[in-house]
């Protein structure tokens, strides 16, 4: 794997990917453990965020302690799926601003297919973090990273659930400036650009629609 990628392997986050994966996994808590994983996956994209220190008065004395400084957070859905991954990362940082990118992968050429894309100002301010919950064939991840920088954006992380080894690499090779954090790397692609063993299609699993 390049060394852009990084597998989050913490207990809570396999256990909790095993209930996804579980085709009897209800759609109520399919969603409510999407986002307890996003919680704890955003802790890891957000690990390097600068701090700097504030002086305040605790009930005992007055002290300089640690508090967030420097670039802005912006988070950033792929619709729809990415959806799923937003609220957990806005409990984790509720003043974050958010943008969504509406991107499809033709079911026929496997291409990212461009329909809505809404994002905050000043892009070139803040830390970016990009969410989907699968990164396969990696098309709509490049296509959505290639629309953010011609925003301004310069600061990218992709944070995603599941990853095939064949869409690390592409989006590597097209983004190697960007930061991949995943919370499981499977074993391949089918013939249609699942994941496999993957969970199935994470929009359809979330809103319990069907493909």
């Amino acid at each position: 794997m390049p060394p852009s990628f990084t597998l989050v392997d913490h207990p809570l986050i396999q256990h909790k990917l095993t209930i996804l994966r579980r085709t009897d996994t209800a759609t109520a808590q399919f969603r409510q453990v999407l986002r307890e994983i996003a919680f704890v996956l955003g802790c890891e994209a957000t690990k390097d965020l600068a701090l700097g220190e504030v002086e305040i008065e605790t009930p005992l004395e007055r002290g300089n302690f640690p508090y967030l400084e420097g670039k802005k957070l912006c988070f950033v859905s792929i619709l729809r799926a990415g959806n799923g991954l937003i609220d957990g990362l806005l409990d984790l940082v509720p003043s974050a601003r958010v943008g969504h990118i509406g991107i499809y992968r033709d079911p026929e050429t496997l291409q990212a297919v461009e329909y809505y894309f809404k994002t905050p100002d000043a892009l070139e301010e803040r830390q970016v973090i990009m969410v989907d919950p699968m990164l396969a064939t990696a098309n709509t991840a490049i296509s959505a990273a290639h629309r953010l920088k011609e925003k301004g954006a310069r600061n990218l992380k992709f944070m995603c659930l599941l990853a095939a080894p064949e869409g690390v690499e592409a989006f590597s090779a097209a983004h190697s400036d960007i930061p991949i954090i995943a919370a499981a790397l499977d074993r391949e692609l089918n013939d249609h650009g699942y994941i496999l063993p993957g969970l199935g299609d994470a929009g359809d699993r979330m809103y319990g629609t069907k493909g």
